[in-house]
């Protein structure tokens, strides 16, 4: 697997969590018609919200193989790493 700091990333910051996962669902879908193998996603620490709401739609999403939280160096829980579908 490649390093997560070469993966494209989208930042959630400041977005509602409607507004968060709109772009979300774009970001990936150009993102696996582009072949990208994996994806950051930047949602911040916070109060939680937006990582919630992010790690819940992940797994209903057919384009999504699989996520984990980011290592400490790649932003820790602040970050979700998004393995893309083949």
């Amino acid at each position: 697997m490649i390093p997560s700091s070469s993966y494209p990333e989208v930042d959630l910051h400041r977005l509602t969590a409607d507004e968060a996962i709109e772009e979300l669902e774009a970001f990936i879908g150009e993102a696996y018609c582009a072949g990208v193998p994996a994806v950051r996603v930047v949602h911040g620490k916070g109060t939680g919200i937006l990582r919630s709401t992010v790690r819940s739609w992940l797994p209903k999403q057919r384009l999504v193989k699989s996520f984990r939280s980011g290592w400490t160096w790649e932003g820790g829980d602040g970050v979700t790493v998004v393995e893309l579908a083949d």
